[in-house]
């Protein structure tokens, strides 16, 4: 028998509150602590579908995209700025409070401006160009 807390936690959508753990992973990808930020919301994404499952997905091909960058691996952030850029897309805006689309026009962005930088000056890419997940009223 299932209880009625696991029941809601299966059945959330992107018109739903985000949870305390949604909030922890913005907070850490905030932070640029994208590694934990994945670690967070990989559990939460196992358990979505639909569009909630995209948004959680993009946002962790997100995080794990520009650990990628940080760590110096040009091709892997690439890769997964465009896959991120994908999930997201699927996604309408706003999905629990977070500002997809604004995150979309930030990831391409940051994935323009890594393409004019190339592999070998990526680590100039500018600070303030880092995205951030932001939060809007619904």
């Amino acid at each position: 028998m299932s209880t009625p807390d696991a029941a809601s936690k299966a059945h959330k959508s992107c018109h739903d509150t985000p949870s305390g753990q949604v909030l922890l992973a913005i907070r850490q990808f905030n932070a640029h602590h994208w590694f934990e930020c994945h670690e967070t919301l990989e559990p939460l994404w196992m358990q979505a579908h639909g569009e909630l499952r995209d948004c959680y997905q993009g946002i962790i091909q997100l995080a794990i995209a520009l650990h990628h960058w940080k760590n110096g691996n040009y091709n892997g952030s690439q890769a997964l700025l465009s896959s991120a850029a994908d999930y997201l897309s699927q996604v309408n805006s706003p999905c629990q409070w977070i500002d997809v689309s604004g995150l979309i026009g930030q990831l391409q962005t940051v994935q323009q401006r890594l393409a004019q930088l190339g592999a070998d000056r990526m680590q100039q890419l500018e600070p303030a160009l880092l995205p951030r997940v932001t939060t809007v009223s619904t």
